[in-house]
């Protein structure tokens, strides 16, 4: 796998493009938009001249390059993260049965006690996933904006509601609204039209 160190080399890093993008990320974070004289500084940095435009090229190059690679290690890292949990969890279990076995309470090292102690409350042990009556589970469920705004109107008003304080995220359906527009249907709040993008090549 490429580390990001032999990715520096591989696509020379511009500095001084990197602090200035740098810098307007963090005035945008900071206090909403860039500062003309950062913005000014970039536009002089794009005025297109041969070298320029290459140093553009490394830059975004370099930046897909370490993308790439951030998220392969974010992926990697989450493995061995569930891989060690896993690992602690059948652990745990063999010598808690272990100690059960044996009717031991603790076993005492140099650095550690390993101990057996009963849980601060409760737990659930399920048995039959597929029989548990659905009153008893939490449901998440992914409906279409054309399904809820129909079925919502039929509901009484304290079931509505109930469900309509259910609700932990929505977001416009990018696909409905594009269909929508397409039979010459107006989307309040939204707008669909072909943008542009740049390649670098």
């Amino acid at each position: 796998m490429t580390t990001v160190v032999e990715s520096d080399f591989l696509f020379e890093i511009d500095h001084e493009l990197d602090d200035l993008l740098d810098q307007i990320e963090e005035q945008v974070e900071a206090e909403g938009e860039a500062s003309e004289e950062l913005l000014c500084r970039f536009r002089q940095f794009c005025e297109i001249h041969g070298e320029k435009v290459d140093r553009i090229g490394r830059f975004v190059r370099m930046m897909e390059a370490r993308e790439q690679y951030c998220r392969a290690e974010a992926a990697r890292l989450g493995d061995r993260a569930r891989a060690a949990a896993n690992k602690v969890d059948r652990t745990k279990s063999m010598v808690l049965f272990y100690m059960m076995s044996r009717e031991l309470r603790k076993i005492e090292g140099r650095e550690f006690t390993l101990r057996i102690q009963k849980n601060s409350q409760d737990s659930v042990r399920i048995t039959d996933q597929a029989a548990v009556p659905k009153c008893y589970c939490r449901i998440e469920a992914r409906v279409t904006g054309v399904v809820w705004e129909t079925v919502l109107p039929l509901l009484p008003d304290e079931l509505a509601k109930a469900l309509e304080s259910s609700i932990q995220e929505a977001r416009p359906d990018n696909d409905a609204i594009k269909a929508a527009v397409a039979q010459n249907e107006a989307v309040p709040g939204a707008e669909v039209r072909r943008g542009t993008h740049l390649r670098v090549a």
